[in-house]
C-alpha cells in the first residue's frame, strides 16, 4: 500500500497598507493568517487560492495587525489566537489567549509561543520548529527591531536575544518591509561589516525588482543586525560615540542604538 504524501505548508506574504506583510499559511485547502490588519486583502488572497480560513494568529494589539480580525472571524468562524497580555478587538468572537510556554496546532503543525515584550507590553511571537519559521510581528525586523512604544530597552534586548537563540536557519517572517532603511542605519553603525555590505546590495537589487526582502534568517540577522550585535566592538564604539564616549553596558548600547535609529534619516 503506497504511503500517503503529506502536503507541505506554503507561506505567502499578503502586502498591506504601505509596508505591512500579513502572512498567509496554507495546506490542502486550509489556511491561517498572521496579523490580519485588513480583512479585504485576506478575503481576496483566500479566494485567489481557493482556501478556507481555519485560524487567525495575532502578535500584538496595534491596528495594522488586528484591523481585520473581527470581520474575518465573523465571516469564517476561524479560531483566534491572541497575546494574553493585550486586549484585541474581535467583535465578540472568542479567543484563546496565549503566553510563553503555550503551544498551538495550526494546519497540522505545532507552534510554540514566546513572550517578546518591548514594542508592546504583551507582544508574543510564534515559532514553528518543523517549518523553521518565526512569526515575530514588530519585535525583530530584517536588519532592525521595533520601536519601544510600551516596553523598556532591557525588555526588548532580552526578547531579541531569546529569538536569536533559536536555530540559526530559522526564517524570520516579520511584519514590515523596513529592510532598506534598517540596513542604511546598520551601515552607519558598522560600516566595516562585509556581510552587511553584501546584504545591503542584495536587498537593494531585490527591492528594485519589487521583491520582498523577507523572510531573512536568524543567522543573517546575527551577522548583520546591529540590535543583535551589541557586544561587537564596532557596534559598541558607535553607540558610545552617541553617549558622549561613556563606557556602557549591553542594555545601554541597545538603548543608544534605538534612540539613534529613532532620529536617523
Amino acid at each position: 500500500m503506497p504511503t500517503a504524501t503529506v502536503t507541505e505548508i506554503t507561506i505567502d506574504p499578503v502586502p498591506a497598507f504601505r509596508d505591512n506583510y500579513l502572512w498567509l499559511l496554507s495546506r490542502a485547502g486550509r489556511a491561517a493568517i498572521v496579523d490580519p490588519g485588513d480583512a479585504a486583502l485576506v478575503f481576496a488572497a483566500l479566494a485567489a487560492r481557493s482556501l478556507t480560513l481555519d485560524s487567525i494568529l495575532v502578535t500584538h494589539h496595534h491596528a495594522d495587525h488586528t484591523g481585520g480580525v473581527a470581520e474575518l472571524a465573523r465571516a469564517t468562524g476561524a479560531a483566534i489566537f491572541t497575546p494574553a497580555g493585550e486586549s484585541i478587538m474581535t467583535g465578540g468572537a472568542p479567543t484563546r489567549a496565549l503566553r510563553e510556554g503555550d503551544a498551538i496546532d495550526v494546519l497540522g503543525e505545532r507552534l510554540q509561543v514566546l513572550d517578546v515584550p518591548g514594542h508592546t507590553a504583551g507582544h508574543i511571537a510564534y515559532h514553528a520548529p518543523t517549518l523553521r519559521a518565526l512569526f515575530c510581528g514588530d519585535t525583530l525586523f530584517a536588519g532592525g527591531c521595533g520601536r519601544l512604544f510600551e516596553g523598556t530597552p532591557a525588555q526588548m534586548l532580552a526578547s531579541l536575544r531569546k529569538l536569536a537563540a533559536l536555530p540559526a536557519d530559522t526564517r524570520v517572517y516579520c511584519a514590515h518591509e523596513y529592510t532598506l532603511s534598517n540596513l542604511r542605519f546598520a551601515l552607519a553603525v558598522e560600516p566595516g561589516n562585509l556581510r552587511l555590505q553584501q546584504r545591503s546590495e542584495r536587498c537593494s537589487e531585490m527591492r528594485a525588482r519589487q521583491m520582498p526582502t523577507v523572510p531573512s534568517t536568524l543567522a543573517e540577522e546575527c551577522e548583520t543586525n546591529p540590535f543583535l550585535r551589541v557586544t561587537e566592538p564596532q557596534v559598541r564604539e558607535a553607540a558610545e560615540r552617541h553617549t558622549s564616549g561613556a563606557r556602557i553596558s549591553d542594555e545601554s548600547v541597545f538603548a543608544a542604538l534605538r534612540a539613534w535609529k529613532n532620529v536617523f534619516a
